[in-house]
C-alpha cells in the first residue's frame, strides 16, 4: 500500500510538469499533501506521540488545506489563471521530468528515489515556468519533496525540524504572494521576466 502511494506522489510530479491550468496545479499540490498524510498513517503505529500528532496535523491540515488555500486566495486575488509560455514546451518538461523520476527508481531504494526525484523535479518546474505564482507552487513542492525525503531516511524528524521547515515556508508563500501582487500592480504581469525591470527609483536632484 505504501508503495502505491509513494508511486502515486511520484506521477502526480510528472502531471504537474505539464499542467498549465494554476488551479489545478494547486488541487494537485493538495492531493499531494493527502497522499503524505496517508503514507505517515500507513508506516507509523497510530499514537498520542507528539512527533505524530504534528506529522498528521501538518499533512493533514498544513499541507492538504492551509498551503493550497493560500495560494488559492493569492490566485484570485491576482487574477493569474494558466501558466503561459514556459521557458520549455510542456512536453519536453514531461520527458526530462519523467528520465528524472525513473532514473531516482532504478538506481535508488523506492522510497529514496522517488523522494530525491521529486526534489530535482521541483527545481526544474521552478527555473522553467515563467509565473512567480507558479515558483511558488513549486517551492511548496520541493518542500514536500524534502518532507518525503527525511520519512526515507529516518522514522522520525524530530518536531522542532518540522516546524522550522514549515516555519520557512509560510514565510516563503506570504513574501512572494506579496510580490506577485506588487509585480502585477506595477507592470500589469505577474512574469518573473517582469523583475528584470526592477531598478531604484531615485529622484532627479
Amino acid at each position: 500500500m505504501i508503495s502505491t502511494l509513494i508511486l502515486l506522489f511520484g506521477l502526480i510530479n510528472l502531471v504537474m510538469s505539464i499542467t498549465g491550468r494554476i488551479k489545478g496545479l494547486i488541487t494537485l499540490l493538495s492531493i499531494q499533501g493527502f497522499i503524505l498524510f496517508l503514507i505517515i498513517i500507513f508506516s507509523h503505529d497510530i499514537s498520542l506521540d507528539l512527533n505524530f500528532l504534528f506529522l498528521i496535523f501538518e499533512t493533514l491540515v498544513i499541507k492538504t488545506i492551509v498551503i493550497p488555500s493560500l495560494l488559492k486566495i493569492i490566485l484570485f486575488e491576482n487574477n493569474i489563471f494558466r501558466e503561459t509560455e514556459p521557458y520549455i514546451p510542456n512536453f519536453y518538461s514531461l520527458v526530462i521530468s519523467s528520465i528524472m523520476l525513473f532514473t531516482g527508481i532504478i538506481l535508488m531504494p523506492f522510497y529514496l528515489g522517488v523522494s530525491i526525484s521529486t526534489i530535482l523535479i521541483s527545481l526544474f518546474f521552478i527555473t522553467t515556468k515563467k509565473k512567480l505564482l507558479t515558483n511558488v507552487i513549486g517551492f511548496a513542492m520541493l518542500e514536500n519533496g524534502i518532507f518525503l525525503f527525511s520519512l526515507s531516511v529516518a522514522e522520525e524528524m524530530p518536531v522542532i525540524v518540522n516546524m522550522g521547515i514549515l516555519l520557512d515556508v509560510f514565510i516563503a508563500i506570504f513574501i512572494l504572494g506579496l510580490l506577485v501582487k506588487k509585480i502585477n500592480t506595477v507592470f500589469n504581469d505577474s512574469n518573473t521576466c517582469a523583475l528584470c525591470n526592477l531598478k531604484d527609483c531615485g529622484c532627479d536632484d
